[in-house]
């Protein structure tokens, strides 16, 4: 039980280390004010209705599109690199007397104790089940 609970919160906090530094990307394609796309990390797709710019170069005019784009990003912690040197000499005393506190509790037990080890069984007398006739099937 002990250990199960130990993995999971150890993968609860991968997990959430995992969310917080990497980056997000959302891109959304709009078409006529409905939602045509989304996608995560990537570009979405266009719906094909985005109307061309102009040919003639002596127009720099853009035509008005129906189609738009939204892109929510999400910047993640890039400073993770913390040096064991940047620490003061108190807080290095605590993590490594804690550190080694909390690994010396999980050490895993080698073979389990038997608590009647050194009491021999009871003397069988009579043989119970044969005599009441109650067989396990």
């Amino acid at each position: 039980m002990k250990e199960t609970v130990h993995r999971l919160f150890s993968i609860l906090m991968a997990m959430l280390l995992l969310v917080s530094t990497t980056s997000w990307a959302v891109d959304k394609h709009y078409c006529m004010g409905h939602l045509m796309d989304v996608a995560f990390f990537v570009d979405a797709q266009d719906c094909g209705m985005d109307m061309a710019l102009s040919d003639d170069t002596s127009k720099m005019e853009e035509k008005s599109s129906c189609c738009d784009d939204e892109t929510i990003v999400v910047d993640g912690q890039d400073n993770l690199k913390i040096s064991f040197e940047d620490i003061d000499l108190g807080q290095q005393f605590f993590l490594v007397s804690f550190a080694y506190s909390y690994l010396n509790v999980l050490k895993p037990i080698e073979e389990r104790p038997v608590p009647n080890e050194h009491y021999p069984p009871p003397l069988l007398v009579k043989d119970i089940h044969i005599l009441d006739e109650v067989f396990l099937i």
